[in-house]
């Protein structure tokens, strides 16, 4: 079944028109003197058309998940854990320009997610991963057929250079996962500052057979892969077990899950990213730090100290300053925060859609930066910002996902859980480095006020999180 052809075609313009803007400045002649659509990057080539044809048959084969009360380790469950061996990608010049590319279509959908969530979350701390919650549209669209694949596609933002409704107009899912994955990759490398994870779980009412190669098709997409089966009949006790299956396995890292689910559902998909990161330059002050929540209310928290040089601006306005620091060699974390009085609603509105607001026109400054030690998280269901969105249909029930059953599947929601931690491990109020740099002039920036920020992966640039901190004591 298609989506509403009036919602879908408003978001879809939109959609569109903004990561055409945004992919403008990529359309220049490159080192290789040769342009590429960016739909072809990711496409269905001839050849691999006609190789589909012959998968259609193992597509088929199934498994019916065992019980999320069993104590054994099924054979067709793969755990990715030791997997940390992924070796430092080498990429290929086209590898590049499909990070280059991808980086864009996953922040347009991001932000357009993210501005969902605020509406309902306004003054309270946010976090989302916006490859995350892409990664778990992509999964969907492997899983999908017909108007709905057709439908996911134009959503990520695959839109065919041509017209043609044979197999190359198709994006092969496999490619984008690849890529997303590459990217996650790229911020992991082994960092002794940086604990990145990621764990994907499937949850089937019992009894529903799923596709071996749709799970297949997941098992390079996260460090851990759980499918089990929950008679979601009972739902209070349904969300307990599930929520305690994913407390074990992510070893305490992830509690509550969820508190509801929807008794008719067959299906429940589930994603837990997690960044952690110790900036061992950093030193933490002795006493805790006021923190304005708003004009009235401060609170006292921890809060951290590092100097150095880092890459800065203020806007033309001046109404907002942007500060960029490496908290590893694989990771920028990026801090907004709103100068002159300047309402961070306000800028929020007005920023959620210029990517230029984060990473360009940035200059090398001598900066001593204070801001809080942070533990936030925060979970979002893929299902109700569809609804937001005036997409329900998408995954609804009239959603074909006959490549994840043969069973006509109810979704029921597709949990998305973000979680980041910055703190350090160096001592605590060194010296004043400034003593040894008696003629250089350090501009103070202090996050004593809420702000934004977000995770990019240093070599594509790609945003792994995003968020908004309001109280640093609320982050858990």
């Amino acid at each position: 079944m298609g989506l509403s052809q009036t919602p879908w075609k408003q978001f879809f313009d939109m959609n569109l028109a903004a990561v055409l803007c945004l992919l403008a400045c990529l359309t220049t002649v490159t080192c290789d003197r040769v342009y590429v659509h960016p739909f072809n990057l990711f496409s269905f080539n001839k050849s691999s058309c006609e190789e589909l044809g012959s998968l259609v048959q193992e597509g088929k084969k199934t498994f019916v998940p065992i019980s999320i009360e069993s104590q054994t380790t099924p054979a067709y469950e793969d755990d990715l854990n030791d997997k940390d061996k992924l070796e430092d990608p080498n990429l290929s010049v086209w590898g590049r320009k499909k990070l280059s590319y991808l980086k864009d279509f996953v922040y347009v959908l991001g932000m357009r997610f993210y501005s969902k969530l605020r509406e309902g979350r306004r003054g309270q701390n946010m976090l989302l991963s916006p490859t995350s919650l892409y990664g778990s549209l992509v999964s969907f669209y492997l899983g999908a057929s017909n108007q709905t694949a057709a439908d996911l596609q134009g959503l990520l933002g695959f839109v065919p250079p041509s017209g043609d409704p044979d197999c190359t107009s198709r994006v092969d899912g496999h490619k984008v996962l690849s890529s997303l994955r590459t990217i996650e990759s790229l911020i992991k490398s082994r960092d002794e500052e940086l604990l990145f994870s990621k764990t994907l779980c499937l949850f089937s009412a019992p009894g529903i057979p799923l596709s071996q190669a749709f799970v297949q098709d997941l098992l390079p997409s996260a460090d851990a892969l759980y499918v089990r089966a929950v008679d979601f009949t009972n739902p209070s006790e349904a969300a307990k077990k599930i929520s305690a299956f994913v407390e074990a396995k992510s070893k305490g890292q992830t509690k509550c899950l969820l508190t509801d689910i929807d008794p008719s559902a067959d299906l429940l998909f589930a994603v837990d990213v997690c960044l952690a990161v110790n900036v061992k330059q950093a030193s933490r002050l002795k006493e805790p730090q006021e923190f304005w929540v708003d004009s009235n209310m401060k609170v006292l928290v921890p809060m951290l100290s590092v100097m150095g040089t880092f890459k800065h601006r203020t806007d033309a306005s001046g109404s907002y300053s942007v500060v960029e620091v490496p908290i590893s060699k694989t990771a920028l974390l990026v801090l907004l925060q709103p100068i002159n009085g300047s309402d961070l609603e306000d800028l929020e509105s007005e920023l959620l859609l210029q990517s230029s607001a984060w990473l360009q026109q940035l200059a090398p400054r001598e900066i001593k930066l204070t801001l809080p030690e942070l533990t936030i998280e925060g979970s979002s269901d893929l299902q109700q910002l569809l609804a937001d969105m005036e997409l329900p249909a998408l995954l609804g029930k009239g959603a074909d996902l006959s490549k994840i059953s043969d069973a006509n599947l109810t979704v029921g929601k597709v949990i998305n859980k973000a979680f980041f931690k910055l703190t350090s491990d160096g001592p605590d109020q060194p010296g004043d480095p400034a003593a040894q740099k008696e003629d250089v002039v350090f501009l103070e920036v202090t996050l004593n006020k809420p702000f934004l920020l977000a995770v990019f992966e240093e070599k594509s640039r790609a945003m792994l999180f995003l968020g908004r901190v309001t109280n640093p004591q609320h982050g858990v």
